[in-house]
Parts: structure tokens; sequence; C-alpha cells
């Protein structure tokens, strides 16, 4: 058999036709040196299979490293005389082994097991041997029908935490009462008695606890992304709204300065008026004086001529009409008239500036920006207050838009209260105006959470609303829609009204209205105040858009006003 063998690869080697990998170590992976042929018929390098052998002697079970079949005792090795001179036949004609193609294994990689000297990386590890393997090694494992049965997983430097430390056994149970995983053995001591079950069996449970916790945790990242999607569009919202204020702002001051120049112009223009009149009375009394002068002037040299005249009865003749003198210009028209009307515009101006200061000074909270507090993200809701003094916590100070409100509405108080009147309102022109019902918005957004009370009278809407609510039409009114919120308040009775759905509401009849918003909990609730705070209604929605609060009011004395809570 040998004999034969050494012709064919001598006959082959000669063509230079031979797999290189045939006389080669499967350790090593280089020529076979002091080639053994052990009892399955695998050969080794003598040194490569001690050295393998010698990591089963706590064992005292040895194995093939490529078929696993196992030998008891440890066999006793004997140089391969034919193999060798084999080898030494193919190093003489030129034929070596040609370097794995596989990547050595470096400090941070699982190496192959099997592998001396240099070794390269495992291609997988297995679970029934403990053992990693690179590819070349692994090849038994997908040859051999004992082998194929092996668990093989990724390349892993925790095998070992796998044998108990007690038993040295592959640890395949897991102990429910102590919670760690123990070997066979184990169940017959330390932990007889105990609640045990195959490590399998533990693991199917555990995934599916693993994979409730993932839903669970997938569902916080898609609520939290929800929050983060509305706190940008709070940040949009209140972009837009910001651009918005500063146009309008600018618009309207832009059209007070231009008010301003045009009264400093008419202002300006009497004043010069006037002292163009005055100027030409003045110029006219002195030409008027000048003439008299001159003529007085000629007079005054007529009467020393004639005093110079020795001839009496000349003198006598010329004197008569010498003498005559014109009529004087009255003294009062030549009066200097004091500059008291000059003053005056100064100190009516004066006024109108100290005037506009006060208005300014008193006004100014009407027209300032308001702080909106934003909601930080918590881990869990906070619960819903309880008491009137814990709602208190959360009270907003909320105003209503004039350029939102129906021109059938009148504003008053600050712009907190709103009535409605059979007389129209000069209000300017606005897109957000509404023109189908008697309605208003709020100035200030509203999220995070935010608590208000409407003292109301008459037939009146309390609501909240989107900026993009419509502003005409049927559609428009609160609560008829998908855009708006609406508890409808009348004399003995409550409607609450969503979508254009109508839901009774019943509840003591009162005054006063609570509204209690937390925005990223989607809740909304009404409460009827009075000595205590009774639900009316309660909501449980998504918010997909910052809100407004707002009020509808009609018939004869209806009014709506957000009560002033700090």
């Amino acid at each position: 058999m040998f004999v034969c063998m050494y012709i064919c690869i001598s006959e082959m080697a000669q063509k230079n036709q031979l797999d290189r990998d045939t006389i080669s170590c499967s350790i090593c992976l280089d020529l076979l040196k002091d080639p053994v042929t052990i009892p399955c018929g695998h050969s080794y390098c003598m040194s490569c299979i001690k050295g393998f052998w010698d990591g089963e002697d706590q064992r005292k079970i040895y194995s093939c490293p490529q078929c696993r079949e196992a030998f008891t005792p440890r066999p006793v090795l004997k140089k391969s005389t034919m193999l060798a001179d084999l080898v030494e036949q193919l190093k003489k004609t030129g034929l070596q082994a040609a370097p794995a193609d596989h990547c050595y294994a470096g400090p941070e990689d699982v190496a192959c097991d099997v592998c001396t000297g240099r070794k390269l990386k495992a291609f997988k590890s297995c679970l029934m041997c403990l053992a990693s393997y690179c590819d070349n090694h692994l090849q038994s494992h997908y040859e051999s029908p004992t082998l194929k049965k092996h668990k093989l997983v990724e390349p892993s430097k925790k095998l070992q935490e796998n044998i108990c430390s007690r038993h040295d056994e592959v640890m395949k149970i897991f102990c429910r009462t102590d919670k760690k995983s123990i070997c066979y053995l184990c169940t017959m001591d330390e932990h007889k008695g105990h609640d045990t079950v195959p490590a399998a069996a533990e693991r199917t449970e555990r995934q599916r606890e693993l994979e409730v916790s993932r839903i669970n945790i997938q569902q916080r990242i898609q609520d939290r992304e929800k929050d983060v999607m509305l706190l940008q569009q709070e940040v949009e919202a209140d972009s837009r709204s910001a651009d918005k204020a500063v146009e309008d702002s600018e618009k309207i001051f832009s059209e007070l300065i231009r008010l301003l120049q045009k009264r400093s112009f008419d202002v300006n223009q009497q004043i010069r008026s006037q002292q163009e009149t005055e100027v030409r009375r003045v110029k006219e009394l002195q030409e008027k004086l000048q003439q008299e002068i001159t003529e007085l002037k000629r007079k005054d040299a007529e009467l020393k001529q004639l005093s110079h005249t020795e001839d009496h009865i000349q003198f006598l003749h010329n004197y008569p009409s010498v003498s005559q003198l014109s009529e004087a210009t009255d003294s009062s028209s030549i009066n200097i008239r004091p500059l008291r009307y000059f003053e005056d515009v100064t100190a009516a101006v004066s006024e109108l500036r100290d005037k506009l200061q006060d208005i300014l000074k008193e006004e100014w909270t009407n027209i300032s920006l308001t702080e909106t507090e934003m909601d930080v993200l918590l881990p869990e809701p906070e619960p819903e207050p309880k008491t009137r003094a814990e709602f208190l916590k959360y009270s907003s100070e909320i105003t209503l838009d004039p350029n939102t409100a129906n021109e059938w509405l009148l504003l008053s108080e600050g712009n907190r209260k709103v009535e409605y009147t059979r007389q129209k309102q000069s209000y300017s022109s606005h897109t957000d105006r509404f023109t189908g019902h008697y309605q208003v918005l709020s100035r200030e957004s509203l999220t995070g959470r935010c608590y208000w009370e409407v003292e109301w009278r008459g037939v009146v809407l309390v609501a909240v609303a989107y900026k993009n609510i419509s502003r005409a039409g049927s559609e428009s009114l609160f609560g008829r829609n998908d855009k708006s919120w609406s508890l409808d308040c009348y004399t003995n009775w409550y409607e609450f009204w969503f979508n254009n759905i109508k839901t009774p509401v019943s509840g003591p009849d009162s005054s006063r209205v609570g509204v209690y918003l937390d925005h990223r909990a989607g809740i909304l609730s009404f409460y009827s105040v009075s000595e205590t705070m009774t639900l009316l209604h309660r909501v449980q929605t998504t918010f997909t858009q910052p809100l407004y609060a707002g009020l509808y009011v009609y018939g004869d004395g209806a009014t709506a006003e957000l009560c002033k809570l700090k």
C-alpha cells in the first residue's frame, strides 16, 4: 500500500500536479515533520499531535483533530519512515506547502485551538468540543456525521466559561433557585432539590422576556421621537410666530412712526404758517411806520425852513398849510405781542409726549412677549392634579389676540375679556381674523402642562385649537372640525364637541370653567369651578401641534373672561 502511494506521489510530484495539502499536517499546515499516523489513519507531525494530546491529558480521552475519533489509552506514536522518505523526496523536487490563505490571529482575535506555532484566526467555535477552529481544521465538523450534530457559533474567547469549575463538565443546566448555570453533576450535590431546567429552556423563556423588553424599549423610543418631533414643531411654530410678530410689530411701529412724523410735519407747518402771518403783519406795520417817518421828516424840514423865513407876512401865509400833520398810526397796533402761541405749541407737544409714555408704560404688558414654559421630558408622566391648589401650580397668563377676534367682538381688560356687541368694531384687516363665527384665539401658544379659568355668561364655547383652524365657513366653529376641542356652556347644561361629534356632559352649574392641558401626555380636561372642582369632561388623545386657547360668545350680554390666577 505504501509502495503504491510512494510511486503515485512521486509521479505526480514530478509532473508538478500534486495537491500541496496532501502531505501537509492539518495542525501546523506545513509539510509533515517526523510524520506519524494515528489509529484512525490521519497523519500529523509528531510534535503537533503530541502537543494537541498533551492538552487532553486531564480528560484522559485523546481524539483525532480532524475526525474527532477518540482513543483510550493514549496511542503510542511511532515515526512513519515511508512518509518521512516521501516528504524528503518531495522536498528535493521543490514541492513545498503553500502558505495559508487565512489571516493569522492577532491579540484581539480568537485563535484556532488546533493550530500549532503561529495560529490562524478561528472561523467557528464548537459548544460541544469547547474549542475554536480555523476554516481548515473545521472541515471535519462538516464531513463527520457525528461532528455535524455539534453546535457551531461565532468564534468566542469565553468557551471555558461553559465548563463547571467544580466538576470540569459542560454546563447545560440552569438553576432557577440560585439563578446560575450548572452542570449535570451539580444537580446531585450542591444544587440537589433546586428548581432546575435545561439551559435551552431557560434561554427560551428569557428570550421571550427579552423580546417584550425590546418592544417596550422600541415603544419608548417611538414616544421619545414623538416628543422630539413635538418639540421641533414647537420650535418651528415659535419661529414662525416670532417672525410674524416681528413683522407685524415693525409694521405697526412704522405706522406709528409715520403718524408721528405726519403730526410733526403738521405742527411744523402750522408753526411756520403762523410765523409767516405774524411776519407779514409786522412788515406791513413797518412799511406804514416807515412811510409815516418819511412824511414827518419832510414836514419837519418844511417847518424848519418856514421857521427861518424873515418875511412875517410870508410866514403867516404859509404857516396854516405847513403846520397841518397827517393822522398818527394807532400805537396799539404796533405793540409787541408776547410769543405765547409758540410756547403753547411746545407745551402741547410735551404733554402729548408724556401721555404716550404713560400709555406705553401702562400697556406694555399687553404687547410684550410672554415666556412659555416647556415641559422637560421625564421618564414617566406626572400624575394629573387633584385639588385646585395643585392645578394653580400650572396656571398660565393668557391674553386674547386682537388679530383673530371677529369684528362683532369687543376686547377689554387688557385683552383678557371678550364681549359680544351689536356694533361692528374697527379692527384692521388680518388673515388670522375669524369671519364666520364670533370667536377669538389666545396670543400665546400652549404646550407642556397649563391651567386657566374662564368666567362666563350667556352662550360661551371654551375651547382649544390648532393655529391652522379655518377662519371662515361652518367648519371654523370650535369643535366642529378635527383641529379644535370645545366645551359648549349654556345656562343649564354643557356639551362637548370634537370633529363635529357631540357628547352630552352633565355637571353642576357654575359661571367659571377650569381647563387643564397636558400637551405631551395628550390630556385635556374641563372642570366646573366653585367651592370645589368637578370634572365635566376629559379627553385622552395625541396633540400634533401647539394649541391655543379659544373663546366663542354670542347673545346680548354674553361675555367670557380669562381669569387672573396669580
